[in-house]
């Protein structure tokens, strides 16, 4: 059984750069893209960035540059640091693990910016 674990967040001040890191366990496959997604109260959620297996990553405009994700493909593990935080950038940040169709989320972290 696929586990997603996530660890980090909490309570940051506008300007941190706190990490994000998330371990996906119970597969004997590589998983093809990881990643993490955001929701804000009371808007879509969204793709905030992803890393596939080869390495290529993929980020939302508004984090470009500012946040940078990373891979241990050897424990499945992916890490978001996050630097340069603002106000809007506080959501539920949701780590996911695809292996080919089938995606399996993480509990999601709380990450909190005040300004």
């Amino acid at each position: 059984q696929v586990q997603v674990v996530e660890s980090g967040g909490g309570l940051v001040l506008a300007g941190g750069s706190p990490r994000l890191s998330c371990a996906a366990s119970g597969s004997s496959f590589r998983f093809h893209a990881m990643g993490w997604y955001r929701q804000a109260p009371g808007k879509q959620r969204e793709l905030v960035a992803e890393v596939t297996s080869g390495c290529i990553t993929n980020y939302a405009d508004s984090v470009k540059g500012r946040f940078t994700i990373s891979r241990d493909n050897a424990k499945n593990s992916v890490y978001l640091q996050m630097n340069s935080l603002k106000p809007e950038d506080t959501a539920v940040y949701s780590c996911y693990a695809r292996l080919t169709s089938t995606i399996y989320w993480g509990q999601g972290s709380q990450v909190t910016v005040s300004s």
